[in-house]
């Protein structure tokens, strides 16, 4: 079974140099421009030695694999097209075990030439860093023949994935007999899903869920959405939202087909039929506790960062555990479950070193660093005995000892990243909590004028239930 997906590389750039070594520069002035010295980047990666295995499963289509960055910077220059995007970045990826790496790059030389053999400069390479082996096309945007660029849209795409289909069977390998209709999947959430972190359009997917989940009517899971501090576009063709901290709107319906605004009525609609009463169980019994009671004086208050960081993430609906899934996070939090991990961290080094304060903090951060300082002169030192020593046994030994070093420097170096990570999150935190507050309590007016507007409305100023 593979799966193909293609990006252009202009918008993508920089998360696919974040794959790639750090590449010299061209002596050639005429190549020296920051975009084709991207797509340099690009082609690095593509062909890294650590990924073919020695650059055996990697072959140019219209160049030589080795110039081919030259190659395409001068077609570029030929036809005057510098500008724009540079070039496309194509994925094909087989199931676990399925393909050799022969019969892998085969597949992959063979869907280049077919799709764009007779026009375009093109890099193929085999990965093999992966438990799935993958294909990477680099494909020049501008023509070596006619100087036009290349168009990726749902027809090229469609050409892509059917003839990636037809060589895997006639390879004998397994292809997805019904893939979903639309376009390739974003490079982001690709990404992120191979390294098991979430996505934006995975954190609006869940907070729609739960929207849903919560309504009874569709206007109730508009302003669902709205509390939870989403701009919500109605009244057009395709309803759309946008977290307040992104600047562009997201079509729901390409969310997935459940999520259109039929099929959204249609999940609300589901929430209405009666469902079969569970059988209650019994309460538990109390436990009675025989030990003494903690003393309310002695337990300690959190206070400053400490108490900044774990409001934060109560906000976040990540504490208490065990009512985390049943609350509703602001949008503007739920970024922040990408950095959930490093969030953790920063709250654990808080507690453990009871840090309360900007103070505190840089003070524990200028000890970190010192200890930081006379470790390394330590390491060093014993680097300077470990080249002038001739004993085996007391090189072992030395080598033991800087691995210690390395590892003490390492954790060191991991607080001190942490420390500096507090002193630029907390006054975002910060800021983020305030405006989360302000329209929580310009909420809670808003239903309380209502509130008296209704019961002033009724003869008597009677309210009924």
């Amino acid at each position: 079974m593979a799966t193909t997906a293609i990006w252009d590389v202009k918008d993508r750039l920089d998360r696919v140099i974040n794959y790639a070594a750090n590449p010299g520069k061209t002596e050639n002035q005429d190549f020296s421009s920051q975009n084709l010295q991207g797509l340099q980047k690009v082609l690095e990666y593509a062909a890294r030695e650590d990924k073919t295995e020695m650059q055996y499963y990697v072959t140019g289509i219209n160049c030589d694999p080795s110039a081919a960055y030259k190659q395409m910077s001068q077609t570029k220059l030929q036809f005057q097209k510098k500008d724009g995007i540079l070039a496309f970045h194509g994925y094909q990826s087989f199931a676990r075990g399925e393909a050799t790496p022969e019969t892998a790059h085969a597949i992959g030389v063979k869907l280049a030439q077919e799709l764009w053999g007779e026009r375009f400069e093109v890099v193929v390479s085999t990965h093999l860093d992966k438990q799935h082996l993958h294909n990477h096309f680099v494909i020049n945007s501008v023509s070596f023949a006619d100087g036009k660029r290349y168009y990726d849209n749902k027809a090229t795409y469609a050409k892509l994935r059917q003839a990636s289909d037809r060589l895997c069977r006639e390879y004998f390998l397994s292809v997805i007999e019904d893939p979903q209709k639309g376009k390739s999947e974003h490079y982001a959430e690709w990404k992120a899903g191979q390294e098991g972190k979430p996505t934006w359009r995975g954190l609006i997917r869940e907070d729609v869920d739960k929207a849903i989940s919560a309504s009874m009517t569709f206007t109730q899971f508009i302003a669902t959405l709205r509390k939870q501090g989403y701009e919500v576009k109605t009244g057009v063709k395709y309803i759309a939202v946008r977290p307040q901290c992104k600047e562009r709107f997201v079509r729901l319906k390409t969310l997935g087909n459940s999520y259109s605004e039929d099929g959204i009525k249609g999940r609300i609609l589901q929430n209405r039929i009666p469902k079969r009463q569970e059988v209650l169980a019994e309460p538990k019994r109390k436990r009675t506790f025989t030990g003494r009671s903690p003393d309310p004086k002695k337990t300690r208050k959190l206070k400053g960062l400490q108490a900044l960081y774990f409001h934060y993430l109560y906000k976040m609906g990540i504490l208490p555990h065990n009512t985390a899934s049943k609350k509703q996070t602001h949008s503007l939090l739920r970024g922040d479950i990408q950095h959930l991990e490093k969030l953790t961290a920063q709250t654990k080094l808080l507690g453990k070193h009871r840090i309360e304060n900007i103070e505190q903090l840089l003070s524990y951060q200028s000890k970190l660093q010192q200890e930081i300082v006379a470790l390394s002169a330590d390491r060093k030192s014993l680097y300077h005995r470990l080249r002038r020593c001739q004993d085996g046994a007391r090189i072992a030994e030395y080598k033991q000892q800087i691995a210690g070093f390395t590892k003490n420097l390492s954790l060191l170096r991991k607080e001190v990243k942490l420390c500096t990570g507090i002193l630029s999150r907390s006054e975002a935190m910060k800021e983020k909590l305030s405006h989360i507050k302000n329209e929580e309590n310009k909420l809670r007016r808003e239903e309380k004028d209502y509130e008296q507007r209704s019961r002033s409305s009724r003869p008597n100023g009677q309210y009924e239930p």
